[in-house]
């Protein structure tokens, strides 16, 4: 049997009469009824007896029935799923992004996307700059959330929005009760900061030189997120991202920079690799959605 066909045998077992089963499948009864017959003919027995109008089963009807069924329920789930899939209702999300974006940006998207998409499945990874390039590069990742936006050329950078950078201070520093910090208000601090060779410490370190300085942190970090419980531990302030939510960190008080620079906040997804519908919503829910909370 074909699609089509057994989805008229269906119909006819279940509502019992041509009428019926003409109204379940929303087509005309002279069109079911050429199919019953076509269907028969290829199978080379009765499915139904006729009579006055209504059709009994055969014995091979009943037989072939709960089979039917069973192909008729896969059938019906396949094409709830390719719909899905059209409408970007179901299918699977893969997105990367480095903590700041990660625990701000991220986490109110994912909230919108699934109020809008229940049914699709989220795979998050948090990652590093250089691990989420890999990730898009494998497939495992098919779009990240960075602080950066020289990429490979391999890779395709959208910007978001723009952040900039704020000063962290243990609870009862000296500075807590300014409304903002600028550079030379940290001379005679230790400062807990990004590595060279990274965007955020390229960043901060042009700022300086136009100063005529430069930035040379006595405390180097990786990620942002780190500098909260070095900073909580007494050794020093940091200058980091203003992107992560800092106020939900115990213990740290965090003031903005003064003439502080930009930092850009890109969408990275990999050239060679297309997204499906509800990754496209994905994206296009990531550009709506405002970098600072509202």
């Amino acid at each position: 049997m074909r699609a089509r066909q057994l989805e008229v045998f269906t119909a006819v077992m279940r509502a019992g009469t041509v009428t019926g089963a003409a109204r379940l499948l929303n087509i005309s009864q002279p069109a079911l009824s050429q199919i019953l017959i076509h269907t028969e003919a290829q199978l080379g027995f009765a499915l139904f007896d006729r009579e006055k109008g209504r059709l009994r089963p055969t014995p091979e009807a009943f037989e072939l029935y709960p089979e039917a069924e069973r192909l008729f329920a896969g059938l019906e789930g396949l094409r709830r799923k390719t719909s899905d899939l059209r409408l970007g209702r179901a299918g699977l999300v893969r997105i990367a992004a480095s903590p700041p974006p990660g625990m701000s940006l991220l986490p109110r998207a994912l909230k919108a996307f699934r109020s809008e998409h229940p049914n699709v499945v989220l795979r998050t990874h948090v990652a590093p700059l250089a691990a989420m390039v890999d990730l898009l590069r494998t497939g495992d990742a098919s779009m990240a959330l960075a602080l950066d936006d020289d990429l490979p050329p391999d890779i395709a950078v959208e910007n978001i929005g723009t952040t900039s950078f704020c000063c962290l201070l243990p609870e009862g520093h000296g500075l807590t009760g300014a409304q903002e910090v600028g550079f030379s208000d940290l001379e005679d601090e230790t400062i807990i900061s990004y590595r060279s060779q990274t965007r955020p410490h390229d960043e901060l370190d042009m700022a300086l030189r136009r100063r005529g300085g430069s930035f040379a942190p006595q405390i180097e970090i990786d990620s942002s997120i780190s500098a909260a419980g070095f900073v909580r531990a007494g050794l020093g302030v940091a200058l980091v991202d203003a992107l992560l939510p800092w106020a939900q960190f115990p213990g740290i008080v965090a003031l903005p920079l003064r003439d502080a620079p930009g930092l850009p906040v890109s969408l990275l997804t990999a050239r060679d690799k297309s997204l499906s519908r509800a990754e496209e919503a994905m994206r296009k829910l990531l550009h709506a959605t405002p970098l600072v909370e509202t």
